[in-house]
């Protein structure tokens, strides 16, 4: 009897314990790697202000806008597809031969797919990849031959030539045209409607020949830094992602552990705790672990709960995207589960050894 059940037990015992947290074995985890790095550090005063000034020098790099050149002497030069409008003065005939009540779009000569088009009395014209001045001078050119000093406005009254992509957690993703006036990536976003609720700011992307560039536009809109505001050529596709990339995991004796999305790649502690509705006082221990970094050099932060007061501590410790927040099990919670567990076997192997003692006394 005492065999089966000290059997019994220890197998139990190893699946019964619950999650622990080693704090020997994550020290030395990391000692090769780096010997003068504690692997468990207690949070206080001192090392939060640490984090803080770590939170305070990890800003964004400063990136160089490819087209950043480009943007300062602006202009845009007609693509196919795009409908240009010409105005000879003084000759209605050839500014709304179709009528004066029609509008520009259809009465405007449309660029073919191979880049030209069709003007009376001028033929046929590249225009493609020309400015709207250079179209004009070339329009002037042809039609002085049949006409006395020509007076001519050119402009580009559709723009349907180049355009740019935006997708993702926008309110309507659209395709956005490039016109006139320089669009930049905050523009094209305006345009989709602004941003979902989901939406995570900090890794916009711009897909561009093949190569995907990461922008931070929550450092735009929070501390004005127009380097990431790039400029958008044709073909651009940008994208705004979700939040799913910027998570921290709140596992252990809480009431409902999860996974909580950080708000702009912020958060704290105590946020993430009060958003599973706070620690099981029944069954944690009052220590309170947040694992960050990789696993084979895990930066564990210890904070002892105990208190109530000692949450002023969490209030201030900021999480980062990935961080596991692990609220420990109490020793009694720990005995309690296992003895659930242990006492239904002990009774079935109890009930079964008397059985047999009882049936052999009978006989």
């Amino acid at each position: 009897m005492r065999r089966l059940v000290g059997a019994a037990a220890a197998v139990l015992l190893s699946g019964c314990m619950g999650m622990t947290l080693s704090e020997s074995a994550v020290r030395g985890r990391g000692d090769r790697a780096r010997p003068k790095e504690p692997g468990v550090i207690e949070v206080t005063p001192r090392v939060l202000e640490a984090l803080r000034d770590e939170q305070q020098k990890a800003v964004p790099r400063t990136l160089v806008d490819p087209l950043a050149a480009q943007a300062a002497v602006y202009e845009y030069r007609i693509a196919p597809f795009d409908i240009i409008g010409v105005t000879v003065w003084d000759h209605p005939e050839l500014t709304i031969p179709a009528g004066e009540f029609r509008t520009p779009e259809s009465t405007g000569n449309p660029v073919r797919a191979d880049g030209t088009m069709f003007y009376p009395h001028a033929g046929v014209l590249r225009v493609a990849g020309r400015t709207v001045a250079e179209v004009r001078d070339l329009l002037t050119e042809r039609l002085n031959r049949v006409i006395q000093r020509p007076q001519l406005d050119v402009r580009v009254v559709q723009f349907r030539g180049k355009k740019v992509q935006v997708t993702g957690e926008v309110l309507a993703p659209t395709t956005v045209p490039i016109t006139d006036v320089p669009l930049r990536v905050q523009d094209a976003i305006a345009q989709a409607k602004g941003l979902t609720p989901e939406a995570d700011l900090s890794h916009v992307t711009v897909t561009r020949g093949g190569r995907v560039y990461e922008l931070d536009l929550l450092a735009l809109y929070e501390r004005g830094d127009s380097s990431q505001n790039w400029l958008l050529t044709d073909g651009d596709v940008v994208n705004v992602p979700d939040r799913s990339r910027s998570k921290v995991f709140v596992l252990g004796e809480v009431k409902r552990p999860q996974s909580r999305p950080m708000v702009k790649g912020r958060m704290t502690l105590a946020e993430a705790i009060g958003d599973v509705e706070g620690i099981d006082q029944t069954a944690a221990s009052g220590v309170i672990y947040v694992i960050r970094g990789e696993y084979d050099k895990p930066k564990v932060y210890r904070l002892d709960a105990y208190s109530a007061d000692a949450l002023l501590l969490a209030v201030q410790f900021p999480l980062r995207p990935a961080d596991v927040i692990f609220v420990s099990t109490s020793e009694l919670t720990r005995w309690s589960r296992v003895m659930d567990r242990l006492l239904p076997t002990i009774n079935v192997l109890w009930q079964g050894v008397y059985g047999t003692y009882i049936i052999k006394s009978i006989r």
